[in-house]
């Protein structure tokens, strides 16, 4: 059967042509349809709007074989691995009970102390379940304590000890000696992505980290193909899907390089560990991190990744309880066992779109590979990493500030009226895109009322409807109340209820025709009333509007607009305005 029978061929021509013409429509001048309408990344891409064949990059080859572009096993599925901060057995144990198949424990200060992994890891099967560490300055002491255990019980245990440096190496000679199931070096790639880089800021820096651990290994006196056996990467999942994807088959296409290089092309599949961004959780209305992760752990199968862990929805509000943590855990077996991503290896090869994304961002990454080498190396490169990473932070951060990088619930859609989540201990200690505008919803609640926009509609319903929920959407992430005056012309009316509701700062919604006649002596109506700002929904022409003050539109400064009103509202410069 031929699905595209009678059906007759189309070219990328045709499909500008049809483009130029809805554009034109639209009032859209542009050089091209795809100038139009293609969107730029962080890491300098462009994807365009359409892919066919002749994006296409090359053959990516075969799961299972270099340059493993495709995934490192040929299997389908993944390690179901959920990390642990606290020394709780019970939970370590629910967990291995009911679908996890590895555990990731956080060993030092404020976390498990090495002394309690006996205790954490008592009825634990070590030859059965995987044990990584992460154990910071106690990586030594920690190994020491799961080696033991392990000897004391006679058996092989597996998993990665979490080691870097001349400590990683140290570990790693044993290991490759005495304990073949078990890896000693992680690669946490994470710490770029929660310092806020790019996909190509990530994997540049983990591939030039990478490469500095080699050498150690080397210099420790491992060969090389045993050196590529005991390194893992660890990678953030992010909710954008088609970019966590691509990013994870980029690392692989990146490592299997490194390997070629190095001699050792078949000892190239990268060991890729995939944990759901920490930078990406938010503290207010955390039931929507469920569907963040959610789509993240999606993205981190299709990707390829050997091991997945999902935080739980809660994780940047303290310590995960045991619901959060279940809903964690049945995420993966959904989409493993209900979705059927155990059934197929790299569902998205072939796909123009992700081939050529892979292509695209493993080129810009080795780019800033070779730049880190050419500085002398990950380590001797730290200041040019945090500047490069730095320049992205800023550049995301200014998308957050004009929400054109939405965080639903936070920035867009916030619920006023819902119920606090609260859990004890230490949550994410990371950055988080959205804590500039949970800081504004803390302020809002830390009054003894929380603070009120009065919105002036103006004119009927149906004229005033959509700039006054955008208004309100827009206030509210920044924990105001808001209030409307119903509809209505009536400067005074609408000043006296103003004057009613208890606010002070006021902004007029409505048409641009309704604009033209009454934005003026309604915005002379709230000053007189006492309003110390008023604002105007809307753009293009309304900024010499007499008595308005600014504009509040799509793709405005929204955290300056909730910084400035917050002075007018609270009537002193509390220091919230940058």
């Amino acid at each position: 059967m031929e699905l595209a029978a009678g059906f007759t061929p189309k070219t990328r021509d045709d499909w500008r042509e049809l483009a130029a013409a809805v554009l034109r429509r639209s009032g859209i001048e542009a050089g091209s349809p795809e100038e139009a309408l293609s969107t730029p990344t962080y890491d300098g891409l462009t994807i365009a709007p359409l892919y066919d064949l002749d994006d296409l990059p090359g053959d990516p080859g075969l799961p299972g074989a270099p340059p493993y572009v495709r995934g490192t096993r040929t299997v389908p599925g993944w390690d179901v691995r959920q990390r642990h901060a606290a020394p709780d057995p019970e939970a370590v144990l629910a967990d291995l009970e009911h679908g996890v198949t590895s555990l990731w424990l956080v060993v030092g200060d404020g976390a498990i102390p090495p002394e309690s992994l006996a205790v954490v890891l008592k009825d634990v099967l070590l030859d059965l379940a995987p044990v990584v560490l992460e154990a910071g300055g106690r990586t030594r002491e920690a190994a020491d304590a799961l080696l033991a255990l392990a000897a004391e019980r006679g058996v092989a245990v597996s998993g990665n000890l979490g080691g870097s440096g001349a400590a990683g190496a140290e570990l790693a000679v044993r290991c490759a000696a005495d304990f073949p199931r078990l890896r000693a070096v992680t690669v946490d790639a994470t710490r770029w992505h929660d310092a806020g880089g790019g996909d190509a800021d990530e994997l540049g820096c983990s591939i030039a980290r990478g490469v500095a651990e080699l050498r150690e290994l080397t210099g420790a006196g491992l060969s090389i193909e045993q050196a590529l056996g005991q390194i893992e990467f660890r990678y953030a999942a992010t909710d954008d899907q088609f970019a966590t994807i691509a990013k994870l088959r980029a690392a692989r296409r990146l490592w299997a390089r490194v390997a070629e290089v190095c001699g050792a092309p078949e000892h190239g599949g990268q060991r890729q560990h995939a944990v759901t961004s920490s930078a990406m959780m938010t503290v207010r209305d955390p039931y929507v991190n469920l569907l963040r992760t959610t789509v993240a752990c999606f993205a981190a199968g299709v990707g390829g990744a050997e091991a997945v862990t999902v935080q739980p929805f809660d994780a940047a509000l303290g310590l995960p309880d045991s619901f959060s943590r279940r809903i964690a855990r049945n995420t993966q077996a959904l989409l493993l066992e209900e979705a059927g991503l155990a059934r197929v290896l790299d569902p998205a090869g072939g796909s123009w779109y992700v081939e050529r994304r892979t292509a695209d961002l493993a080129e810009r990454a080795w780019a800033w590979f070779q730049e880190i080498e050419a500085a002398g190396g990950a380590d001797a490169a730290e200041e040019l990493i945090a500047a490069r990473v730095a320049a992205t932070r800023e550049r995301r951060a200014a998308d957050i500030a004009h929400r054109r990088f939405p965080i639903t619930g936070v920035s867009g859609y916030p619920d006023l009226a819902e119920p606090p989540v609260r859990r004890g201990g230490n949550g994410i200690a990371t950055p988080r895109y959205a804590e500039e505008f949970e800081a504004l919803r803390d302020l809002a609640e830390s009054r003894p009322e929380r603070p009120k926009v009065f919105l002036a509609t103006i004119g009927p319903v149906a004229a005033h409807t959509a700039r006054a929920a955008f208004a309100a959407n827009l206030f509210q992430a920044g924990g105001f109340a808001t209030e409307t005056a119903g509809p209505g012309t009536d400067p005074e009316q609408i000043a006296t209820a103003f004057a009613v509701s208890g606010a002070r700062v006021a902004c007029l919604c409505s048409s641009d025709r309704l604009y033209a006649e009454h934005a003026a002596p309604v915005a002379a109506a709230l000053r007189r009333a006492g309003a110390r700002r008023v604002w105007l929904a809307g753009q293009g022409g309304h900024e010499g509007v007499d008595g308005v003050d600014g504009t509040v539109h799509a793709g405005c400064d929204a955290l300056q607009v909730l910084r400035t009103t917050y002075d007018d509202v609270l009537g002193d410069d509390l220091g919230v305005t940058r």
